[in-house]
Parts: C-alpha cells; structure tokens; sequence
C-alpha cells in the first residue's frame, strides 16, 4: 500500500470513534467539488469532510464555523486535514472557507488550502476547491 492510501486509511480509522460516539442522528450532506479534480464530496455533522476524486482524496475536519454579519446566509469555517494524490504526493492542508446556502438542503462552498507537500521533502503550496453540496 502506497504512503497516501495509508494516511488516507489513517484519517478514516481516527475518525470513526468520533462518529461512533455520537448519539445524535448524523447530519449527511453529499456532492460534487473541484478539489482533488473532480470530486465526489461527503459531509458528516457539518465536521467532517471526506473528498475522493480523479486526482486522489483528502479529509478535512472542520473545527470552526461562524456567520458573517449580513442579510445572506454565508458561513465562514476553518479546519486542519490531510490529502493524498494517486501519483504518491501526500500531505496536510489547512482549509478555510466559505458556504452559501442557495436553497432548503443545497449549499455551495469555495476554500482555498495551504497545502504542506510532504513527498519527498517539505514544500509549501496553495489549492483551492469549488463544490455542492446537498444535506439530507
């Protein structure tokens, strides 16, 4: 097994306590995002964001929301959480974002990540990601 499809198992396994230890109905939101490229995005309990796409995965935990001081309903968050590529780069990245709510159960989100490229060596980037989500 190669070095991301380790942190990628790594950030499932430590995750699933958490989501086990819940007593709450799960908040589930499913969608589409330019992330990895192509993505498919799924939200647990607005917290907990697995990516898988064309390129590779990614998790994110977001750790804090807030709202802007406006009439529209944009949210802001930030989180810490970790990526890997199919072509073996891995890495952590530290999203921070903002959603919209377009309608009853949609929302849109755009993030930019500074990114720590941790193959071979230590190199600093930037992504970014564009989505929809849909929250059931």
């Amino acid at each position: 097994m190669s070095k991301k499809g380790i942190w990628l198992c790594a950030g499932l396994v430590l995750s699933a306590p958490a989501l086990a230890a819940s007593e709450e109905s799960t908040d589930l939101a499913v969608g589409m995002a330019v992330d990895q490229q192509l993505s498919v995005v799924v939200e647990l309990d607005n917290q907990y964001r697995f990516i898988i796409g064309n390129q590779g995965g990614a998790f994110d935990y977001i750790a804090k929301r807030g709202q802007f001081d406006t009439e529209e309903p944009i949210d802001w968050y930030v989180g810490v959480g970790g990526w890997g590529e199919w072509d073996g780069d891995f890495g952590a990245r530290v999203p921070l974002g903002v959603s919209y709510q377009v309608s009853q159960g949609w929302q849109v989100y755009g993030q930019v990540h500074p990114e720590l490229n941790m193959h071979k060596g230590w190199e600093l980037e930037v992504g970014a990601a564009l989505g929809a989500k849909y929250h059931f």
